[in-house]
């Protein structure tokens, strides 16, 4: 029976992670309230702007929904997703995260909007090829890892890919490229 991926859907890039999930063969659907949630077997955080997708999620009550939803079920956060997941921003101790996921990130590491770039870098997807193009668009660094969370991409000498327990967590856009590797590894890997 196929699972119920919610893709959040306040802010961001939420229709290419949806139709990401249709070329799998998955049940993508698009979460903007609590019961939308309520009905999901995981979700997905994308990228976007942070700060814009914590108030919206604030705004509407799901803030709360998704970290508890987050305690048992899978959550995979891209980029700005990422900076939510994380217990620490680095370089905005302000800014509240839902903290579920023992990484420290700093934002926009990578550089502003113009220093956007595409590299291939290599991610542990247990199938042989461990080469993924990866696009960085104002994309989070992993500047600290805790002992429990596992290091399974990289870009150059950069960890841009770490899973713990039921949550997976990327610097880059995995949805901006036509490989769906990444999407089904957190359906194989975290629903199966």
């Amino acid at each position: 029976m196929k699972k119920r991926i919610g893709v959040l859907a306040l802010q961001g890039d939420y229709l290419l992670h949806q139709q990401t999930l249709e070329k799998i063969k998955q049940n993508g659907i698009l979460v903007r309230t609590k019961e939308e949630l309520k009905s999901c077997d995981a979700l997905i955080i994308p990228g976007g702007e942070s700060t814009t997708i914590r108030k919206l999620a604030l705004e509407n009550g799901l803030f709360d929904a998704i970290k508890n939803f987050g305690k048992e079920k899978p959550l995979m956060g891209t980029c700005a997703g990422l900076i939510l997941l994380a217990k620490e921003v680095s370089d905005s101790k302000a800014e509240e995260t839902l903290a579920l996921l023992d990484i420290a990130v700093k934002r926009t590491a990578y550089g502003r909007q113009i220093h956007s770039f595409v590299q291939v870098g290599k991610v542990n997807l247990q199938n042989g090829n461990p080469n993924f193009e990866m696009v960085f668009i104002r994309a989070p660094k992993i500047v600290n890892v805790g002992k429990t969370v596992e290091r399974i991409g990289f870009c150059d000498d950069e960890v841009v890919v770490v899973r713990d327990r039921n949550l997976l967590g990327l610097s880059f856009h995995p949805e901006l490229t036509a490989d769906t590797r990444i999407h089904q590894y957190f359906v194989n890997q975290f629903l199966n």
